[in-house]
């Protein structure tokens, strides 16, 4: 499988049979991203949670590439009242779609669609972990605080291979937090992500790695541009 960084928490996630997933296609209004929306195909498109750079362009990508939505249920529910089949799913769930496996999990953060002129609720935010055809594991974080059950639950029982964590501060983790969740985790590989999009949440990844290199120097860093591609090579163990 493949991973291209899109900028932000926008990710595009390729298996080995060619299926496209793509989480939080935040892209037209994102400045990291200097691709067209137009360009982007997907089969699968997930929602972390109703924030604008988070929403994104699905529900145009979804209109130009018939992808399956998946998201919480109540953006599930927006999603309908304007037209949009969606595979409504909530935080400890999974679900089967082309070969992969997706099970939504928790994440500390608000979630409001605010990308209408009436901001509604939408639910509790998530994060995702996809299980591909080959067994690994890759878990995307969505725009989360530290909280334990990065250790217990995701660390300890579903054991990623890789994460995507935020180390922007001030809406998410930090890079020492971020740094933190990684050890707890204890991936294969993980990628930063929700940084230097804007101003605000400007970060030196490099910083974010040499914490990761102190508390879990086993974990490899991988520092993405956005539109580069990453293929694992690591292999496979048993658990």
């Amino acid at each position: 499988m493949e991973i291209r960084w899109l900028g932000h928490s926008a990710f595009e996630l390729i298996s080995d049979k060619g299926v496209k997933i793509l989480v939080d296609p935040f892209i037209s209004n994102n400045p990291a991203c200097p691709i067209p929306v137009e360009e982007l195909d997907a089969n699968i498109i997930c929602i972390s949670h109703g924030h604008s750079d988070h929403f994104g362009d699905a529900m145009e990508i979804a209109n130009n590439t018939n992808a399956t939505l998946v998201a919480n249920h109540e953006i599930s529910l927006f999603l309908a009242e304007q037209g949009f089949e969606c595979v409504s799913m909530n935080t400890g769930g999974s679900v089967s779609i082309q070969g992969i496996r997706i099970t939504m999990l928790d994440a500390k953060h608000s979630s409001s669609i605010d990308c209408t002129d009436e901001i509604r609720p939408g639910g509790d935010s998530g994060s995702f972990l996809f299980t591909f055809e080959d067994e690994t594991k890759v878990f995307h974080a969505g725009d989360t605080g530290l909280f334990s059950d990065l250790e217990h639950i995701v660390g300890k029982i579903y054991k990623p291979d890789i994460a995507m964590v935020p180390i922007g501060d001030k809406f998410t983790m930090g890079p020492f937090e971020g740094a933190l969740a990684t050890m707890w985790i204890a991936p294969k590989v993980v990628i930063p992500m929700h940084y230097n999009t804007f101003p605000v949440i400007e970060q030196d990844p490099a910083i974010f790695s040499n914490f990761v290199n102190q508390l879990h120097p086993n974990v490899d860093v991988v520092i993405m541009n956005p539109l580069e591609y990453y293929k694992p090579d690591f292999e496979k163990e048993d658990d």
